[in-house]
């Protein structure tokens, strides 16, 4: 018997939203769904919605659902989720966020959630006239050929979620779990993201160390030395349009400086402090500068 939450309950014996939406003749709405997984695969759901396109809202939302309590949960959810939202504010609902509003879902039910993600992106995809199977989320080699699934989907579900095992991936899309023999292709995509991540990682850190030696490097009387030179550089350009800076302090990263002049009133002086000021001191002395007027 499967743990499930009480709202993931509530929403399988008492769904919301249930059912179809009607075709509308109305010029300024539109009616689409989007469906992903088949009744033979074991979940199947189509999602509808109801789009008010000028301003390219949710009105409405509604599903048909074949599968277990956490598809039927998850997918009355997300019906509850995105309403009233914009497209692009829905596209940015993940599985995770389906998942969070039930008070979560069994590991091996969270392709439940994916399902419902999946089904909202098909739904609006399909409306802006895009054909999932042509984003390019979803090219890719066919990977899984009992559940569908192409390496580059099983590389977005790892990458989304954080996802180190075979096991885990099953759970949350289902492929390899059935014949197995894209089980090998799964691990090496696993593999394949945790050294792009740790190579990104190494980079951050390389950097972070690089920064922190250039900050070490400087004694507190060199960096007012730098800083004063670049000032020095700017002043002539600021003087041409009547204005003038002055170093009033330095506060650790934080670069205190006195706007005179013309700089002092004008509309542009944000713009004059970070392009002219700030992005001369970072790449000068010290990428981590930050210049504030006071």
């Amino acid at each position: 018997m499967w743990d499930y939450t009480e709202k993931v309950l509530d929403l399988f014996y008492n769904p919301k939203n249930q059912g179809a939406i009607e075709v509308t003749e109305e010029n300024d709405i539109a009616v689409v769904f989007g469906e992903v997984g088949s009744i033979a695969c074991g979940d199947a759901l189509r999602l509808h919605l109801k789009i008010n396109v000028p301003a390219d809202q949710i009105l409405d939302a509604r599903f048909q659902t074949f599968g277990c309590t956490s598809a039927i949960a998850s997918s009355s959810a997300l019906t509850e989720m995105i309403k009233g939202l914009t497209l692009d504010e829905a596209l940015n609902v993940t599985n995770k966020d389906i998942a969070n509003y039930l008070g979560g879902l069994p590991e091996a039910k969270m392709h439940c959630s994916v399902m419902g993600q999946e089904a909202l992106e098909a739904a609006i995809y399909k409306y802006r006239g895009i054909e999932v199977e042509h984003h390019d989320e979803d090219e890719g080699a066919l990977l899984c050929t009992c559940f569908g699934v192409s390496d580059n989907r099983v590389r977005r579900i790892v990458i989304e979620n954080n996802l180190t095992t075979v096991e885990e991936v099953t759970n949350y899309i289902k492929a390899g779990g059935s014949c197995g023999s894209c089980l090998a292709g799964i691990e090496d995509i696993i593999i394949g993201v945790q050294e792009d991540k740790a190579a990104t990682t190494a980079r951050v850190e390389a950097e972070l160390n690089r920064i922190q030696q250039t900050s070490r490097g400087l004694t507190t009387v060199q960096k007012i030395t730098k800083i004063q030179q670049v000032l020095d550089e700017v002043r002539p350009m600021l003087l041409a349009d009547g204005g003038d800076v002055e170093l009033f302090d330095i506060d650790g990263d934080l670069v205190k400086v006195i706007l005179k002049g013309a700089c002092s009133s004008c509309s542009g002086s944000t713009a004059t402090l970070k392009d002219a000021i700030e992005t001369r001191l970072r790449d000068r002395v010290l990428p981590t500068l930050i210049v504030e007027a006071v």
